[in-house]
């Protein structure tokens, strides 16, 4: 070290006067002709860089005037969020479009369970910017990892601030960026959001999602989602429960449950999810039903008797999410889910027992870190023990910041194997087929549109799916309908009832409101503004045929 500082005392002693100049160095370079490739990349860049519009910053906001675009991806939680921001922003003056090319700003809502769907997020911010449209995240993913690269400078609205949207869109559209990923406190203490009784635009007009509680008790080794909702906080039972009350009043006829985990819900209050559920079927109008989100196996073991009362009530569907993830003892105690496969197998027997025909879905993870073949030959005699109707099957994401993604992993190739094999087991069998036959008669309630847009979907007692005709409006109605199909994902069917006989379950079909389908989205339409349309419609139609009679009139005069 001492022999360095004889000869150099300072590092710009590194560069003398004598010293041959950059531009002398790579004088005798001239001749050397520049990869093609490389002029190729930077002229693309530089028309990239250049094609992209110049976003329009806006000095002030005028409420009306502007068009939001919103993108959702995930979970019913989530599906609710968008609900509450687009109900805020249409309160305040914008219009909700679902034309991008339109829209002065996007609003985007992301999902952090895998990274497809992240990747999906990612594109469709690099998509905006391409477009000059201003953008503002939202979900799971910011929340999860605001440093990102790709949302450098990008405003967000965290998961419990989204009471607060309309103002990071406002300042967004003015050029600002905004972040608001605080958590939502009441007098110190954090709550389960914001509240219950926000405006809302639902996807939906028929299905009210109410979120119950935000985050879990677990620490799952592969979840990511708890670096966004954190753990447990519930929603008071009163709140709830006057949520769901007043929905009904506005044209809802089937209400769901949401959270990371309902099964926990009340844990941090002294309450639980049989007390919630009780005080919230009193609430219940005739023939409207209520459908439970997802519960973990640990947190329905000890009120087994109760849920199975529930899910036996006429207003609640018999069906329950119980993701079991492995079928493997050693991989659920990798994954930190604490429970064992004899835990959920005795959920899903009791439940079997005590509730005729229950729906009972589950998930599975195929490829975990630590997963061996004789672990998975264990998840697959628990699918071929139980026939699941409803299987979620997912390969292994390694999602950044997690313990599993630190674990060595399972070769691609045998993960996919894996997966093969588990989805060619599941369509060895129709779980409707031998449950039911044709010509049976069951009582269904209808709210949605098939994705073929061809048929009005009504689900029975066992949230299983019945596909009608459209040839008569039956959104927001029970019917009586006969079984004349059975495939492996639902059953086809005609009604059997006249129309005077059906049940009329929503209060938008009440002579100054009525519901519309348009492609495979339901609508409310006034009845006024139909009138009205058809109004101005024969005003201009008239219009026009006194201009041709005029035109006629002058040409026969010459």
């Amino acid at each position: 070290m001492a022999a360095c500082t004889e000869i150099i005392d300072d590092i710009e002693d590194l560069i003398q006067s004598q010293d041959i100049t950059p531009k002398e160095r790579y004088a005798n370079k001239s001749n050397v002709t520049v990869r093609a490739k490389r002029i190729r990349k930077a002229i693309e860049a530089k028309e990239k860089d250049a094609a992209v519009p110049e976003k329009s910053v806006l000095e002030s906001v005028i409420p009306g005037t502007q068009s939001i675009y919103l993108k959702t991806w995930g979970c019913a939680h989530n599906n609710s969020d968008s609900e509450y921001m687009a109900g805020q922003l249409a309160s305040y003056g914008y219009n909700i479009t679902s034309d991008k090319s339109d829209a002065d700003l996007w609003l985007l809502n992301s999902c952090t369970v895998k990274n497809p769907s992240e990747d999906t997020f990612r594109n469709e911010i690099q998509a905006a910017n391409k477009m000059g449209k201003h953008v503002v995240l939202a979900g799971c993913v910011p929340q999860a990892a605001p440093k990102s690269d790709y949302m450098h400078g990008l405003s967000i609205v965290g998961v419990h601030q989204i009471d607060r949207v309309t103002e990071v869109v406002e300042e967004t559209l003015k050029g600002h960026s905004v972040r608001l990923l605080q958590a939502k406190k009441l007098n110190g203490k954090r709550v389960a959001g914001p509240q219950l009784a926000l405006p809302k635009v639902r996807k939906n007009p028929l299905i009210e999602i109410i979120p119950i509680n935000s985050g879990c008790l677990n620490a799952c080794t592969y979840c990511k989602t708890k670096f966004a909702r954190a753990d447990l906080v519930s929603y008071p039972v009163e709140e709830i429960v006057q949520r769901a009350a007043h929905v009904f009043t506005e044209g809802v006829c089937e209400i769901w449950l949401t959270s990371e985990d309902t099964g926990t819900y009340g844990r941090d209050i002294g309450t639980s999810l049989p007390e919630l559920l009780w005080q919230l079927v009193a609430v219940i109008p005739d023939g409207c039903m209520l459908r439970l989100g997802m519960t973990n196996p640990p947190y329905i073991l000890e009120h087994l008797e109760e849920m199975a009362k529930i899910l036996a009530h006429p207003k609640v569907y018999s069906f329950l999410h119980v993701p079991i993830q492995s079928g493997s003892d050693s991989v659920l105690s990798d994954m930190k889910r604490e429970y064992c496969r004899s835990d959920f197998e005795q959920i899903v027997d009791f439940l079997n027992d005590k509730v005729p025909g229950i729906t009972i879905a589950t998930d599975i993870i195929c490829g975990f870190p630590t997963e061996t073949e004789e672990d998975f030959e264990h998840t697959m005699t628990l699918c071929e023990k139980y026939k699941f109707p409803s299987l979620f099957i997912n390969q292994f994401y390694p999602r950044p910041g997690t313990p599993a993604a630190k674990m060595q992993r399972i070769p691609a190739d045998q993960v996919k194997v894996r997966t093969k094999r588990l989805t060619d087991l599941f369509y060895t069998y129709e779980p409707y087929v031998g449950k039911y036959v044709l010509g049976d008669r069951q009582k269904v309630l209808v709210t949605e549109i098939s994705h073929d847009k061809k048929h009005y979907v009504g689900h029975n007692k066992c949230y299983e799916q019945v596909l009608l005709p459209m040839d008569k409006n039956l959104l927001g109605k029970l019917v009586e309908v006969e079984i004349v199909g059975i495939t492996k994902f639902s059953m086809l069917a005609k009604v059997v009832q006249e129309e005077k006989d059906w049940v009329r379950c929503t209060t938008l079909e009440n002579g100054k409101q009525a519901l519309e389908v348009d492609g495979s989205v339901i609508k409310i339409v006034s009845k006024d503004d139909k009138t009205h349309s058809y109004a101005v419609f024969l005003f201009f139609a008239f219009i026009s045929c006194g201009i041709a009679l005029i035109c006629r009139y002058f040409m026969f005069s010459m």
